[in-house]
């Protein structure tokens, strides 16, 4: 059986913006910041497409959805993951499991990772226990942990899809 790992990440910026949300697994998160992004910001999606990719070796996000591209501007991630998954490269192999980091020193994310995991869950066509989700802070170090910016990581194992 063919399996292929994959790694991906994202980090943007954060401005502060009081009485606003960020988008975290396609689940809106309040916030006193907002993401400043060409799309909705969604750094733990942008993250498994990058994963995604990189597992297929397909390439990065940066290639399918260009920063400049007027059309992809306010765009809901979720979408953009959708299209990933639907690309030729990745129809041969299934999700086995996927583990996030999201690095954030703020906001409070304990109460949003079961919503995340669930959306995730749904969006990739796996079970809930595959998807993990896990928080970290910086530790007030550098620009995450001063809370200019957000990250996130994620790491995929696909297997060969026998079906296709």
């Amino acid at each position: 059986m063919s399996q292929r790992i994959g790694l991906g990440f994202d980090i943007h910026r954060l401005k502060e913006a009081p009485g606003s949300h960020i988008m975290l697994g396609g689940v809106a998160v309040p916030a006193e910041y907002r993401v400043i992004a060409h799309s909705d910001g969604d750094v733990v999606l942008h993250a498994i497409c990058d994963a995604l990719l990189g597992a297929v070796a397909a390439g990065d996000l940066g290639e399918y959805f260009p920063d400049n591209d007027e059309q992809y501007k306010g765009c809901d991630s979720s979408e953009l993951l959708k299209t990933v998954l639907s690309l030729p490269d990745l129809t041969h192999y299934a999700i086995v499991n996927i583990d996030i980091n999201i690095v954030a020193q703020t906001p409070r994310l304990a109460g949003y990772k079961r919503a995340m995991r669930e959306h995730l869950a749904t969006l990739l066509g796996i079970k809930l226990t595959d998807v993990s989700i896990k928080a970290r802070t910086h530790e007030q170090v550098d620009a995450i942990g001063e809370k200019r910016a957000i990250g996130a990581q994620a790491v995929v194992l696909l297997k060969e899809n026998h079906q296709s």
